[in-house]
């Protein structure tokens, strides 16, 4: 982040606008609006100085260059932020372009390195926040007050103005009906606090934050806990509430940070102390993700949870590497066809792995494919297993490491090529292996301009 963005009260505040011109203008309309008490003048000299006096705050444009300068190093040297207009060099402090719907405000920059790409932004957003979004914002100050002698703790209060601002409340607003709207943030107030806690058991995808679904992004953004695993990324991360609680309980390879029976009990105790708990991870909770455990241990307690699906390793693997997982055929009686897909896991246990392996190899046969997470360890023992069982040895294979993230990563090859290279082509990322004739489909992206 280049630039911190911060909100100024500047009401009854002395500004000073430098500059004789329509960017001048609009600068200090801006400011008048804004509550404060602009004084402007068309040029800055030497004998200048005192119009910096008591000033809150500078902006200087339309005037000559050197003016502005000497604007900025006087302002500056007094520790008064200024802005040189459409001259980053010269500023203390951008300005943002501005969607307004007051007492709302939402700020969209650049930090000067693409006003037009901010601009079009704001008009996105523009569309998507109506100006009725500025009466919700009135009525939500009028109750402010109440609602916190009403709801004196903070994460019980938040869920009650979260369901109202984002629920029926909002509705009437939008619909234009404000005297409905007033009645019903009234019943929400008198109701009885309702203190029982949630756990949400949400997938995070592989990675990439713009992965995430929309009910994760939405729930992450209301939760008071974020019980998390080390694969969920920083950028999966950054998406929640900035002041939520984070627990990272992740597990790697023979070091558990905290063994799943006690993640179980965590999350049990955050649900019965009346906690909005959002359980972060990776890929799908229900695929190899023992999140089963977790929703039997909330059920077992009476905690009442949810499952929120996330995007499973092997599609965004598969997807990144443009192999598809399933294929309808090229010829008219569906030659090459591949038309059934295995999730299979590839975690040791006493080191060896304990797989149906004349099942597997039958998938091989029909032209499926095969899947199987954590899957690089426990090559030798997977080709071993599979050739054992008849597999082709010629059968097209692929490693795909940190899959639907920008840094993948794949290595192709049959069985064999990848136990022999694997280990040397691995930098210790998340690894998914796939088996099958599907992974010989591989199409790849046309390069973009």
């Amino acid at each position: 982040m280049q630039y911190f963005p911060v909100f100024l009260n500047l009401t009854d505040r002395r500004v000073l606008v430098i500059g004789d011109g329509e960017a001048a203008e609009r600068k200090a309309g801006a400011l008048r609006r804004a509550g404060g008490l602009v004084s402007t003048a068309p040029h800055f000299g030497p004998d200048d100085h005192a119009l910096l006096d008591d000033c809150a705050l500078v902006i200087g444009a339309d005037a000559p260059e050197a003016e502005l300068a000497a604007l900025s190093a006087a302002a500056q040297a007094r520790g008064i932020p200024v802005n040189i207009v459409d001259n980053p060099p010269l500023c203390s402090y951008i300005t943002p372009s501005v969607i307004d719907r007051a007492p709302l405000s939402i700020a969209v920059s650049s930090g000067g390195a693409a006003p037009v790409l901010a601009r079009l932004l704001r008009a996105r957003i523009e569309a998507m926040v109506p100006p009725a979004f500025g009466r919700l914002a009135a009525l939500a100050d009028r109750y402010k007050e109440a609602f916190r002698e009403r709801f004196p703790e903070v994460a019980l209060r938040r869920r009650k103005l979260e369901g109202a601002l984002g629920g029926r409340v909002a509705d009437l607003v939008l619909a234009g009906d404000d005297a409905a709207a007033e009645a019903e943030m009234a019943r929400v107030l008198a109701e009885a606090p309702d203190r029982a806690g949630i756990v949400y058991l949400v997938g995070a995808g592989p990675g990439a934050a713009d992965l995430l679904t929309l009910r994760a992004q939405r729930l992450m953004g209301e939760a008071d806990v974020i019980v998390h695993d080390r694969l969920v990324t920083q950028d999966v991360l950054d998406m929640a509430r900035r002041d939520a609680d984070r627990i990272g309980v992740g597990k790697s390879k023979s070091n558990h940070s905290l063994p799943q029976d006690e993640i179980n009990a965590l999350l049990v105790r955050l649900g019965q102390e009346g906690r909005k708990v959002v359980r972060l991870k990776g890929g799908d909770p229900f695929v190899f993700g023992r999140g089963g455990e977790e929703a039997a241990a909330l059920a077992a307690a009476g905690v009442a949870f949810e499952v929120v699906p996330g995007v499973t390793a092997a599609l965004a693997c598969a997807a990144g590497a443009g192999i598809p997982l399933t294929h309808r055929g090229d010829g008219p009686a569906g030659d090459g066809a591949v038309r059934t897909l295995t999730l299979a896991t590839g975690h040791l246990v006493g080191g060896a792995l304990d797989l149906d392996f004349p099942a597997l190899a039958a998938i091989g046969f029909s032209g499926g494919t095969l899947a199987v997470y954590m899957g690089l360890d426990s090559l030798p023992a997977l080709r071993d297993g599979l050739l054992s069982a008849g597999l082709d040895p010629a059968t097209p294979a692929a490693l795909v490491e940190r899959g639907g993230r920008e840094d993948q990563r794949e290595l192709l090859g049959t069985l064999d090529v990848l136990v022999s290279s694997g280990p040397a082509w691995s930098t210790g990322g998340p690894t998914l292996a796939l088996v099958g004739a599907a992974v010989g489909r591989q199409v790849r992206r046309l390069a973009s301009n």
